[in-house]
């Protein structure tokens, strides 16, 4: 590839770590889903299914490895624990809901 290519091409530019390098990037790239990073604070489903149980109120302390509430999918009962010691900052769910993929559960502080 010579000086002259480069104008027959249209390149694009990327930034990574300040440095700006100049490359091709195909449409799927350019049309992706951006990261998001995740909040550890707010714990979500990780498969569509049920609430079966719900142990928690909003303010109240939790220990780690607590039983938060359990969520039922495919016939088996998920028990969702706390992570880490704290309080229960809000809950978006109650016995009985039925809750997708990536739903917010609970969040903690």
């Amino acid at each position: 590839m010579d000086k002259n290519d480069d104008k027959k091409i249209r390149f694009s530019s990327i930034n990574i770590d300040g440095v700006k390098y100049k490359t091709l990037l195909t449409e799927k790239f350019k049309h992706r889903t951006p990261y998001v990073e995740t909040n550890l604070n707010i714990m979500t489903a990780f498969i569509p299914g049920t609430i079966v149980d719900v142990y928690i109120k909003e303010g109240k302390k939790v220990k780690e490895g607590d039983t938060l509430l359990i969520l039922e999918a495919m016939k088996m009962r998920n028990v969702i624990q706390a992570p880490y010691a704290g309080s229960i900052k809000k809950l978006y769910v109650q016995k009985g809901d039925l809750v997708s993929k990536n739903q917010a559960l609970v969040e903690m502080e």
